[in-house]
This record gives structure tokens, sequence and C-alpha cells, in this order.
């Protein structure tokens, strides 16, 4: 997969992107929002990359992919996540590129152009309900929100907002 927007390239992740992986996830919102997407080491950056790496020819995923400035610098990543109810999308841009609209960008691009591969209408997207950057993305992408109270996040009950995205 490459979908290329005004200022990113959404592509497939290859064995050189482990450093610039395990550096993105070690910001605070990424250990307090998913936590099992922190990567304390380089190495378990690329165990984590080669398995995903894997994923791309399946029809099970997650489908993965990072996030490059038109420059070339790795920002983060946009993913597609099979959940109970169908498919969710997932995001992360790492701390020193916020507030400059990249998860907009790339998440606008991401579910058009994962939406028509896979032939998917609809998408769901789940967040803690803290984390207002996460929710205010959902709304400038055109996500319906179906509900928002306790629910299982991260294997615990937690204030959650649940949305939808259809085609």
């Amino acid at each position: 997969m490459r979908i290329e927007t005004q200022r990113l390239v959404i592509t497939e992740f290859t064995r050189d992107m482990a450093e610039d992986v395990h550096k993105n996830s070690l910001d605070e919102d990424n250990r307090r929002f998913v936590p099992d997407e922190v990567f304390e080491t380089v190495e378990d950056a690329l165990e984590t990359i080669e398995f995903l790496m894997g994923q791309y020819g399946t029809e099970d995923g997650p489908f993965v992919y990072p996030v490059l400035l038109k420059t070339g610098e790795n920002i983060g990543y946009v993913q597609l996540v099979e959940i109970e109810d169908g498919w969710e999308l997932g995001y992360h841009i790492a701390e020193q590129y916020r507030g400059k609209g990249y998860a907009t960008e790339a998440s606008d691009a991401f579910l058009r152009g994962i939406s028509a591969i896979r032939g998917l209408t609809e998408i769901y997207g789940v967040c803690l309900a803290e984390n207002k950057a996460s929710v205010r993305v959902m709304e400038k992408l055109g996500f319906e929100n179906i509900f928002k109270g306790v629910g299982m996040y991260q294997g615990s009950e937690r204030e959650i907002v649940k949305n939808i995205w259809k085609a």
C-alpha cells in the first residue's frame, strides 16, 4: 500500500524503521492511552514490525502502516484492526509532530483507501473519553458517536467513546 497526501506518505513497514518506531512510541500519551503499543527497545519494535509486515498479505490483520512526512521522517502510524463489531481505525502521531493536523490528514486518506481495498462500508473508532485529541480527530473525520460510557478498553473497564464512520 502507498497513499500520498499533500504532506504525508502512508506506506508499508520496513525493518529499518525500528529505531523510529521505538522512539515514536515512548511518549507519555502513548503510555497512557495505548500502553501495548510502547516499545521499550529497538529490538521490541523490530519484532513487532516483522510481525506486522507478515500481516500485509492476510485477510485478518492487523493492518498497520507507518506515516511519513514527504521529507522522509517517520512520525507515527495508522491501522485497521478487527474488533468484535467489525473493523476499528487506530492512529498515533509522535508527540513532537502533534498539533499540525497530521492525524486527521493521515486518517482521512487511510479511511478512504483501506475501506476501498477491504470493501468496508463502516469503520469504528474507539478511544478513552479523556483522550480529547483523538475524540476531536474522529469528529473532524465525520465519525458519528454511538456510545459514551464505561466499556472494555485495553483489558479493563474505562470511560470510552465509540464512534462509527460510514463510507
